[in-house]
């Protein structure tokens, strides 16, 4: 009997439940909002930072232009993301492990695309270097420009800068194909392409300069590997007879354990080792301190649309910290990679955070095996998961390992750690707190994230540099869907797509790759190759200055190669022009010569009545006009040729030998020829410019009325 009166009450509380967990499910739903892996794009490195870099990742769906704020080492960045190098400032980029780019002082970089099989960028100003040292098959790296888009279809180094009005692109090695709204072209190696105005009406085709391209293969060698290159690539056939020498593919033990697509592979060699672990296979160990542990020598950045980002400061904190998971084994810590024949999802950081009290927020290494929430947030700063992980972890491998655990107050997570100031929570706090995968569930943070421009400090870039970035157009070959938190990306970015009937036209190339090719020297001028060597010297005086005696004896090898290279120049452009010279000499004698062939045969007639006719002219009745013209009276003296004389026989054009004789001038009141009997032959079998004024009046009448046309 007591069972019928219990089970009335626990079917309520059995249907309070399920409404509750509904509820819940609901809530849950509503905020998390999963969407496919595919939707999160890949993500590249600032790998160095020389002088003021600025980064910009605020394009928002709600169009705001958000800020800039300084770009350091380890940086990520990705679809929609800004960079731009101000005045005497460099920045090195890794879009994966074997490709890369440089981007030089006053010089812009925006990333419109990085997927597996597309990266498609922007450059609005100034000039950038391109080491593309692996394609997939079918697979797009293009640089869209104001004036066109730049597709590189083989592995190699481009350079592709602009200035004046006009873009500009050398193939130092490979191959790549230039599409604008005029028509498309290519351009191999060894070569530079010059386009002028945004419809590219001029395009120019010329060869490089092998002194030039020498001098900037050798900056950007020496810039990229600074502890490994030997300046090998200082002559520009050297480096075309081995331009994969450096490949770090080929050279750093780290490729054989890691997947290529991940930024900052080849750092590991230099700052740790491998070693086979055992339950883990292969491990890679930083060479660092007693004591030591992940993710407590940097800062966190509040990254869109990845939220909660860790940027390390130590010089191989990139692939460690957003791939992969750590491992402490016998007390000392080992990153294990995915792996290598696998595509590495990024990761903005892989942590579990802790809330260890009111205020303060800690942080610890994923290891094997725990879950982590891969997600993105939009402009509100909603997540959008792309799994359905719990958020809430029972269990993290990492959480009991000794100073595993760092934490700091939720104001100060902006500024930079370092092992000696950083706070460590023992046991104690760790014994009742339930760690999270997603920061911006944990209220204040979430508060400090959403209310409060908390993040590194901001830069402002000069109005009119800010208003070119943001207005400038750029042309690429395609414009992608912009991924789920950017949709309005080719908007914000002012793509524009070049028309299929372009890319099926080609351009109308002025080619002078042939008028200099023996001496080696382009015809187009690049202000890139001026601009690496001016800061490498700027570079080397500075540390002259400071007294190091390698840096004075490089920049007298500099210099010299600079004198060496300019004699050769000016040898080569004098040795042009003095061709060019003989060709236009050529070009007039030849049409002196057609001039007075035509003009020859009627001087001829005058002069000498008794030559033979050519063949063909003989039914012209020529032996009248010398009868008639005996009949005129003949000065006793030669008058001077006056403006009507040299309007018929153009003396200044009289090839040499030849004596120019006036034609005496008829009396007054003598008999002037007959019309029609002025011209010496048809016109219609005339060679060249017709003699005497041009008007159908022939040179065998000395006394034409009609101004005569020089030739």
């Amino acid at each position: 009997m007591s069972s019928i009166k219990v089970w009335p009450h626990m079917t309520v509380v059995a249907i309070i439940c399920a409404l509750v967990a509904g509820l819940g499910v609901a809530f849950y739903l509503k905020h998390e909002q999963p969407v496919s892996a595919e939707s999160l794009p890949n993500a590249a490195r600032i790998q160095r930072v020389d002088g003021e870099v600025a980064l910009n990742n605020g394009l928002y769906e709600n169009g705001s232009d958000g800020q800039w704020v300084a770009a350091t080492a380890n940086t990520p960045f990705s679809v929609g993301d800004r960079i731009y190098a101000r005045d005497n400032s460099r920045a090195s980029l890794a879009f994966t492990g074997r490709n890369f780019a440089r981007l030089n002082p006053n010089s812009s970089l925006d990333v419109i695309s990085l997927a597996d099989r597309r990266t498609q960028l922007a450059l609005r100003d100034g000039s950038a270097i391109f080491d593309v040292g692996y394609l997939q098959p079918n697979e797009l790296f293009e640089v869209a420009t104001p004036y066109g888009a730049v597709n590189f279809d083989q592995p190699g180094l481009y350079n592709v800068g602009l200035s004046n009005g006009n873009a500009m692109v050398s193939v130092l090695s490979g191959l790549a194909q230039v599409v604008g709204l005029g028509g498309s072209g290519q351009i191999g190696k060894g070569e530079i392409m010059a386009l002028a105005g945004q419809t590219a009406a001029q395009v120019l085709l010329s060869r490089l300069n092998n002194n030039d391209a020498g001098y900037l293969v050798n900056d950007y060698y020496s810039y990229q590997y600074p502890n490994l290159y030997d300046g090998r690539y200082n002559n520009y056939d050297a480096y075309l007879a081995d331009p994969s020498y450096y490949d770090p593919y080929n050279r750093y033990n780290s490729y054989q354990y890691v997947s290529s697509t991940i930024p900052g592979v080849y750092d590991l060699d230099s700052y740790g080792n491998w070693q086979n672990v055992s339950g883990y296979g292969n491990a890679w160990s930083p060479r660092v301190d007693n004591g030591w542990a992940p993710y407590q020598q940097g800062y966190w950045t509040n990254d869109y649309p990845y939220g909660m980002t860790w940027v390390s400061t130590e010089p191989w904190g990139y692939a460690p910290y957003h791939y992969g998971r750590w491992a402490n084994v016998n007390n000392q810590w080992f990153w294990i990679p995915d792996t290598v024949n696998t595509t590495p999802a990024y990761s903005p950081a892989l942590v579990a955070w802790v809330p260890v009290d009111a205020n303060d927020i800690g942080w610890v290494p994923l290891g094997p095996g725990d879950p982590y929430a891969p997600r993105y947030y939009d402009a509100n700063w909603q997540p959008y998961y792309l799994s359905r992980t719990n958020n809430v972890p029972t269990q993290l491998v990492n959480l009991s390992v000794p100073g595993a655990v760092a934490y700091a107050p939720v104001q100060d997570l902006g500024r930079t750690f370092d092992p000696r100031s950083i706070s460590h929570a023992n046991p104690q706090m760790l014994a009742q707190v339930r760690p999270v995968l997603d920061p911006l569930t944990l209220t204040p943070l979430r508060n400090a994230v959403v209310h409060s421009a908390w993040g590194r400090g901001k830069i402002d870039l000069p109005p009119g540099i800010a208003k070119k970035l943001y207005e400038t157009p750029v042309i690429s070959s395609s414009i992608p869907n912009g991924p789920p938190f950017r949709k309005d990306l080719a908007k914000a970015l002012r793509l524009e797509a070049a028309p299929e009937k372009a890319k099926r036209t080609k351009f109308q190339i002025r080619d002078e790759r042939g008028s200099r090719a023996d001496s080696g020297v382009g015809q187009t001028a690049n202000p890139d190759f001026d601009q690496a060597r001016r800061q490498k010297l700027d570079q080397l005086a500075n540390e002259a200055a400071k007294g190091t005696r390698d840096a004075r004896r490089q920049i007298q090898d500099m210099q010299q190669q600079q004198r060496q290279a300019d004699v050769s120049r000016k040898q080569a452009e004098r040795a042009a022009a003095q061709q060019q010279q003989q060709q236009q000499v050529e070009q007039q004698r030849a049409q002196r010569n057609a001039i007075q062939q035509a003009r020859g045969e009627a001087v001829g007639h005058r002069e000498k009545p008794q030559q033979a006719t050519p063949r063909g002219l003989q039914d012209v009745p020529r032996a009248r006009k010398p009868q008639r013209r005996q009949d005129v009276p003949q000065p006793q003296v030669a008058q001077p040729s006056t403006p009507r004389a040299r309007q018929d026989v153009p003396m200044r054009r009289e090839p040499q030998g030849r004596v120019d004789v006036p034609r005496a001038q008829p009396q007054q009141g003598a008999a002037q020829p007959e019309p029609q009997a002025q011209g010496h032959g048809k016109p219609e079998r005339q060679q060249g410019p017709p003699a005497g004024n041009g008007q159908g009046q022939g040179g065998g009448g000395g006394g034409g009325k009609g101004k005569g046309k020089k030739p």
